[in-house]
């Protein structure tokens, strides 16, 4: 992965996300890795290297920093679901749940 895909949001506007909106934006990717599983494996590959993108601009994001161990895990679940979930047994599944509940948490505005 060395092609920046989002380009505006590495510029700055990452920034200006709460963390719920940053993490929802991942679970986008996420889905999109579900919904090409199995179909389209360029589509799925290119889902997973944005999901990373944004995970590792989540953590280069450092009002987080008191929640870099949770964020630096999310990624590594990540890594283990795309790799068929043999390190931890992670489930696309699983992660597009987790991930669910900042998209509902950023919709709301209370999570910022």
């Amino acid at each position: 992965m060395t092609e920046i895909v989002h380009r505006d949001l590495a510029a700055g506007r990452w920034g200006q996300l709460s963390l719920a909106e940053q993490l929802a934006n991942v679970g986008s990717e996420v889905g999109r890795m579900l919904r090409w599983r199995g179909r389209d494996e360029r589509l799925m590959t290119g889902a997973f290297e944005r999901a990373l993108e944004l995970l590792d601009l989540t953590l280069a994001d450092r009002r987080w920093r008191d929640r870099l161990r949770e964020i630096a895990r999310a990624r590594e679940l990540l890594c283990d679901a795309a790799a068929g979930g043999r390190e931890y047994g992670t489930t696309l599944e699983a992660l597009d749940r987790y991930f669910l509940a900042f998209a509902v948490a950023a919709r709301s505005g209370r999570f910022r």
